[in-house]
């Protein structure tokens, strides 16, 4: 069965949605790094890579149904922030919207009945649960962490040991 033109335009976009994604986790990965935050900086340049991971898997779904991948200006990120924790929450926020962009894209896959589809999406589905929970875990340490210097650095070597 080839992809419908339909899902295939929505597969597209979300190609640049993840590669955004991927480029806003690089641009926070900057910021972090310039304040001597290398634990954080690290765990976003990880996270940048997984979105250029998800990127692919639609990229290459495409493709396996018979479908066009049509490439897509991205918009450039965020460069400043207000801190750590503001950039957790953006990351927290991002995720949630990207849990939304997904939802859509399952259930136009349902109102076309594509079968194939949907199941594709439904590791993006549980993906998105993952992401959603690390951001927000690390909102509410940073939260609890407050402004003690000690705590935050702590957080920040954790951060750093993020399994690749």
């Amino acid at each position: 069965m080839v992809l419908g033109k339909t899902l295939q335009d929505a597969i597209n976009e979300q190609v640049k949605n993840e590669l955004y994604s991927g480029y806003m986790y690089l641009a926070m990965a900057a910021y972090c790094e310039a304040n001597n935050f290398p634990g954080a900086a690290k765990w976003m340049r990880m996270q940048a890579g997984e979105e250029q991971e998800h990127a692919m898997r639609l990229y290459d779904y495409v493709f396996d149904r018979g479908g066009r991948v049509t490439l897509q200006a991205i918009a450039q990120p965020p460069a400043e922030f207000k801190g750590l924790l503001d950039i957790f929450e953006q990351a927290y926020a991002h995720e949630q919207k990207v849990t939304g962009m997904i939802n859509s894209l399952y259930a136009a896959a349902a109102k076309e009945n594509d079968y194939a589809t949907m199941s594709m999406l439904k590791w993006f589905i549980d993906e998105q649960v993952e992401e959603e929970r690390n951001a927000s875990q690390v909102v509410e340490m940073l939260k609890l962490a407050g402004t003690h210097i000690p705590a935050v650095m702590m957080l920040d070597g954790r951060l750093g040991a993020r399994a690749e």
